[in-house]
């Protein structure tokens, strides 16, 4: 089967606040695109919105990374596709806010399955698809989603400090191991970004506090370099580049994109 000159791209969590600029980013460079996601209406209609600017082509396949026998389903759908990949991201789900540092077993065991066993478990599916060729300067790209939690602890996000920090060490383990076939792990952890959810979010502490939106986000932001959160245009636009050849000796980094709040070295 012949290889689109840019390579077809796995992307899963497609139908999320990041997911669908990504997939218009990336539709737009013309891009074939493999979408992952629970829900089938919401990748359908995903599709539709693309295939009416766009031209593809774009597979829809349902995917609950949570659900082992799901991401098994998964495995065959792309086998079945027999679509050479050159790029996948992967979005793991993110666990909820917690101000708890010792969650009972029953908690870990649930949050692991969800947001790390599971997300790597798509990965080994897609990795048989993923073509590179070191010799020929063909290169494969594997974009892991996180957030600025892997780099500076924050309080309340006692779980998603161990889950995201998990991740930036299997991506360096997945680095030297998929390097020498010229296959690329980054990881890009973002700061706020403000997705349809996360301005909801936003909304109500504004409402709270009695105050505007754009006042509530100038008071969260006063410790952020750039005075701002980041837009999911502006993180599509970051995993674009990583997938792109700018990245063609970049692996095994953990790329921050938080308007500079994060201090460490």
């Amino acid at each position: 089967m012949a290889i689109r000159e840019q390579g077809a791209v796995l992307i899963t969590g497609a139908t999320g606040g990041m997911g669908r600029p990504l997939c218009a980013r990336l539709a737009a460079e013309g891009r074939e695109l493999i979408l992952a996601a629970r829900t089938r209406s919401d990748l359908r209609s995903l599709c539709d919105t693309l295939e009416a600017e766009y031209p593809g082509p774009f597979h829809a396949v349902p995917l609950d990374m949570a659900d082992i026998s799901s991401v098994e389903r998964f495995g065959a759908a792309l086998t079945d596709l027999d679509v050479p990949l050159q790029g996948a991201v992967l979005m793991p789900p993110q666990p909820a806010r917690s101000n708890d540092p010792l969650p009972p077993v029953e908690a870990w065991n649930q949050l692991f399955a969800a947001s790390f066993i599971g997300p790597l478990e798509v990965l080994k599916q897609a990795l048989p698809h993923m073509k590179s060729d070191p010799a020929t300067s063909l290169r494969a790209k594997i974009v892991i989603v996180s957030g600025i939690s892997s780099a500076q602890v924050l309080g309340h996000y006692a779980t998603g400090n161990v889950l995201r920090t998990a991740w930036l060490a299997e991506a360096k383990v997945l680095a030297f191991a998929l390097g020498p076939r010229g296959i690329h792990v980054n990881t890009v952890s973002f700061g706020g970004a403000l997705t349809p959810h996360y301005l909801e979010l936003i909304q109500q502490r504004a409402s709270a506090n009695g105050v505007t939106v754009a006042e509530q986000i100038g008071a969260e932001t006063d410790n952020v370099p750039l005075r701002k959160y980041g837009t999911p245009e502006e993180a599509a636009a970051t995993i674009a580049m990583l997938l792109s050849p700018v990245s063609d000796h970049l692996t095994g980094i953990n790329l921050l994109q938080d308007g500079g709040f994060t201090r460490a070295y």
